[in-house]
């Protein structure tokens, strides 16, 4: 943690601005700022960016997930707490030497987990969005290959029938229903993250649609949906072919929608 200025070194009114501007977690965010900061100009320059809305992690340059430390940049989607809940259940399901893939990476929150948790898998991630395959790369350096592309098309020919587990927090926010978000993710997340079509699933359905060529028999997709999604992309998923069952963690208000190529 790099010395602050001992003129910035008190919280209190920080907090009392960050309040004010509707930040539910105030205190750790101020704690954040200040260890950020160097100085008290630049303390000013990054709660100015946050009281106007700013996402707090890319204010930083990273955010937490699942225990790690994955580095941002402004434009690229946050990954958000709830997905560890994909990522874990994506991990469950591999062992070393497996071919696993996470499309819509983003930064690349979920394949370095998978890195993680599971030496020695031959791990790809995939983003159409320039910013975040720059940014997946960095997080993902020597342990994946990241490719740029729109979904499969990103993937090298070679891994066709070889992908033990398919993961992909694909966009799911129903077109109209993007104004009602918080304005941090509506304002400063590109709207490619975000927006899935009329009801949520029209990314969703492109992967399902896609999967079989690409999964090994006995292989998995898994993507992260809503609660009310759920069923019916687990009906999507069963109509091109997988075997599907949805699975929920009521405590982070997380659901994924689990598919199994079975031959």
């Amino acid at each position: 943690m790099r010395p602050l200025n001992p003129q910035i070194a008190d919280r209190s009114e920080t907090v009392l601005r960050l309040r004010a501007a509707g930040c539910v977690f105030a205190e750790d965010e101020a704690r954040l700022l200040h260890e950020a900061a160097v100085g008290a100009s630049e303390l000013e320059e990054l709660l100015t960016r946050r009281v106007g809305g700013d996402p707090l992690e890319q204010i930083l340059g990273w955010a937490g997930f699942a225990g790690l430390r994955i580095l941002l940049e402004p434009g690229v989607f946050v990954p958000r707490a709830r997905t560890e809940f994909l990522a874990d259940r994506a991990a469950a399901l591999l062992r070393p030497g497996d071919v696993a893939v996470d499309l819509c990476c983003g930064a690349g929150a979920i394949a370095a987990v998978l890195a993680t948790r599971v030496p020695g898998l031959d791990l790809h991630a995939a983003d159409i969005q320039a910013e975040a395959v720059r940014c997946a790369r960095r997080n993902l350096a020597g342990r994946a290959q990241v490719h740029s592309g729109d979904l499969y098309a990103a993937l090298p020919s070679e891994l066709a029938g070889r992908v033990r587990v398919l993961v992909a927090n694909t966009p799911y926010v129903p077109t109209d229903a993007i104004a009602q978000m918080p304005p941090e993710a509506r304002d400063h997340e590109p709207r490619v993250t975000l927006d899935g079509g009329p009801d949520g699933l029209g990314v969703q359905r492109r992967l399902a649609a896609g999967a079989a060529r690409w999964l090994a028999p006995g292989g998995y997709l898994l993507v992260e949906t809503s609660d009310e999604q759920g069923p019916t992309a687990a009906r999507v998923f069963s109509e091109h072919g997988l075997v599907a069952d949805v699975l929920s963690d009521d405590e982070v208000g997380a659901t994924v929608v689990r598919g199994r190529r079975l031959c």
